[in-house]
């Protein structure tokens, strides 16, 4: 039958041969120009790119029943196989849209959604290229970054506080090239610059019998001749990492001398002191935000370990108890080091428990857990590091693996908890070795809270924060909900790490440089300023500025600048939320203003229906033509849809249908069951079902890995 020639023409659907990587990867349909409207809306024109579209395959029964395509990845990271498992591009089923009639034989699958891997590579400040991964502070930089500048001010963050060159600093040889021979050491100071040494890295590594040191290295520096050894090599890095924040110049010497020998002695039999050089080195350069280099020579120190077989404690137990002692203790400072450096950076640890014997327990004669600060630290990292295994590198989360992972916090704060925070509160000067080692130790657990939460605080986020800095705040929802308890979960975690760190720091207990401190403490100041913007509690500006405070003591005279960049960071966060927060509550207090009038006439009535105007179709020069004299129009940062939001309405900005239509909200789905329910419909008249889908929808577009967006070569500095 032909259509008559007053019928409106048939729909056709357009479909066109290639979606841009980004529409794919959101699952947004995509136009097919270059740059695509999705892109070029999003002020993303740039990163519009079309990937060769390749032909699928039809699974088989027999390959969709295989549990090894999902098991695969996990383990092989987990057992430390060097080799990538073959990657599948995942079928459209895998990632289901809530709602969906599509059926799962995978119960599991309507609560986790899949992200596709990729690496990510950006550029310091010298143009060398680096990875950071998801799990890495900078990477919840770079998310907040996006957030902030997309929904509350698109010129957030000052350029001197959003590159890059925070990775690297200048090598060390580059200061000390011109020193020539051995270093003279001062007899006198020995003893001091042990102690710092064992203060700084208390809980972190533990590689001699402390008693001894001192007696040790002053017998060393007493010798007429030394040995140019590895001994001596281990010598120099203590006192190097001892004097590294009152002298660093002669630090460096020390410093360059102890590498030179460490390295000469690679070519001889390899023995602990080689371990133990090549570990020091690694912390010194860490100290010196050197990651790259640390890096690189704690490779060696792992090698190393392996080849004389301090991983496994049965071969340890050969050479006596108090060698057997000394070479475990090795191994537990090589995986604390290795999980603090890889979740640091967002890095493939270089150490594996897949072929290791030697115990992170010590029990007491009554059976109980004996206080040990070493264990207390490599127990909660193993515990990050399984939250960083399943999580993020697995690119979904489920409710079922977060309870899993709280309960083994729950398990580690049973043990460990009352006696570090009894530690931490002792304030003689003989146990400032302890307080520190169970600051350092309970900094990781308060990151590794943070670090399993904080998909939920920015889930959380994105539905209080308006979608756009036109648009008005969302409520807050239900906060008994699963969801809300995990975000603020986060947020807790984040204020007890500030307050502790600055109460030590208000003692004077605590060293200008601890690299580990303030990555987390990093970390714990984004999460407390996107809590505050996020209008969790206008009490989270106290200890937003804990933060900020705490920071500029890392970074006072350059001693760290991580530290005094991350300051920066912290600053300019909390500026923008404390300037969000006053906008937001002039927009409230004025729709209360004209309530008012309308019940006592407070505003005279032609400027009272000025006020009433809901949308001025306008251009920049001839706003003022339309508002009374002396009234400021609110003008928006984003000018793509030419208008100017004149007033709040009664309305809902998120009532329209189209707002949010070209978003797949199973990017990222989590859970329906931690939902508390809610009544049908809102005081608005629109079902509350819609309101939540459109939210889901919402957190759905954000994407919570953006260092892996992208083909990479891209400096960070022009990332947004």
């Amino acid at each position: 039958m032909q259509p008559s020639s007053g019928d409106p023409p048939p729909y056709v659907r357009v479909r066109v041969a290639n979606a841009c990587d980004n529409c794919k990867q959101r699952k947004v349909k995509c136009d097919g120009k270059l740059p695509c409207s999705y892109c070029t809306r999003r002020r993303r024109a740039h990163l519009c790119h079309f990937s060769p579209s390749v032909a699928r395959r039809r699974p088989t029964a027999s390959s969709l029943s295989r549990p090894e395509h999902r098991s695969s990845s996990s383990s092989s990271s987990r057992h430390g196989n060097t080799t990538p498992a073959p990657r599948r591009t995942p079928a459209p089923a895998e990632a289901e849209v809530p709602g969906s009639t599509t059926q799962r034989s995978d119960a599991s699958a309507d609560e986790e959604a899949i992200v596709p891997r990729e690496a990510r590579l950006v550029c310091d400040e010298q143009g060398k290229l680096i990875f950071i991964g998801d799990c890495a502070p900078l990477s919840l930089f770079q998310t907040v970054r996006q957030i902030v500048t997309s929904r509350v001010d698109s010129h957030a963050f000052a350029p001197e506080s959003s590159r890059v060159s925070m990775l690297e600093n200048v090598s060390t040889d580059q200061v000390t090239a011109c020193a020539v021979g051995e270093p003279p050491v001062d007899a006198g100071g020995i003893e001091r610059l042990v102690n710092v040494f064992i203060t700084v890295t208390s809980a972190l590594v533990d590689l001699f019998d402390n008693k001894r040191l001192v007696a040790d290295i002053s017998t060393w520096s007493a010798q007429a001749e030394r040995s140019p050894d590895v001994t001596a090599a281990v010598n120099y890095l203590v006192l190097a990492i001892g004097s590294q924040s009152e002298d660093e110049d002669t630090a460096a010497k020390y410093f360059l001398h102890a590498k030179n020998l460490a390295l000469s002695s690679l070519g001889g039999n390899l023995s602990i002191g080689t371990v133990q050089a090549f570990i020091l080195v690694t912390w010194y350069m860490v100290k010196s935000c050197q990651i790259n280099g640390a890096f690189l020579f704690f490779g060696i120190a792992v090698r190393a370990a392996y080849s004389i077989g301090i991983h496994r404690t049965e071969l340890n137990s050969r050479f006596g108890a108090d060698v057997h002692y000394r070479r475990d203790r090795l191994w537990k400072s090589l995986r604390v080091l290795d999980l603090f450096l890889s979740i640091s950076m967002g890095r493939p640890p270089a150490t594996s428990d897949s072929d290791c014997t030697v115990p992170y327990h010590s029990k007491g004669e009554d059976g109980s857990e004996r206080f040990d600060l070493l264990n207390a630290s490599v127990q909660v990292l193993l515990i990050a590091e399984g939250i960083v295994l399943e999580v993020y590198h697995r690119r979904k989360i489920t409710l079922q693996l977060t309870d899993g992972i709280s309960r083994q916090l729950r398990e580690w704060s049973g043990r460990w908890l009352t006696p570090l925070l009894r530690s931490i509160s002792k304030t003689e000067a003989s146990h400032d070795t302890e307080a520190i080692g169970g600051c350092q130790a309970l900094s990781s657990y308060y990151y590794a809270v943070m670090l399993v939460s904080r998909p939920f605080l920015i889930y959380e986020l994105c539905k209080r924060l308006p979608e756009s800095t036109t648009g008005a705040q969302q409520p807050s929802g239900d906060t008994n909900s699963g969801r809300s308890k995990l975000a603020n979960a986060c947020i807790d975690a984040a204020c007890l790490m500030v307050e502790m760190v600055l109460d030590l720091i208000e003692r004077g207990m605590l060293d200008h440089r601890m690299p580990l401190i303030v990555s987390w403490l990093f970390a714990a100041s984004l999460v407390v300023g996107v809590g505050l913007m996020g209008g969790f509690g206008r009490i989270l500006e106290k200890y937003a500025r804990m933060s900020v405070t705490a920071l500029d003591h890392f970074a006072v005279h350059l001693h760290d600048a991580h530290a005094m960049q991350y300051a920066l960071i912290a600053k300019s966060l909390l500026s923008i939320a404390l300037e969000y927060l006053d906008r937001k509550e002039m927009q409230e207090r004025l729709h209360t203003t004209e309530n008012s009038s309308r019940l006592f006439g407070l505003i005279p009535a032609e400027e009272q229906r000025q006020k009433e105007m809901i949308i001025i179709p306008c251009n920049d020069s001839d706003i003022e033509s339309h508002l009374p004299e002396g009234t400021r129009p609110f003008v928006s940062n984003s000018q793509e849809d030419g208008s100017v939001l004149a007033s709040e309405t009664s309305a809902h900005p998120w009532a329209a249908s189209g707002l949010f239509g070209d978003i797949d909200p199973g990017i990222f789905s989590l859970s329906g069951s931690i939902i508390s329910p809610h009544p049908s419909s809102s005081a608005s008249g629109i079902p509350f079902e819609n309101q939540h889908n459109q939210t889901d929808q919402v957190f759905g577009a954000l994407n919570l890995f953006p260092l892996l967006e992208g083909n990479g070569h891209i400096d960070l500095a022009h990332y947004l």
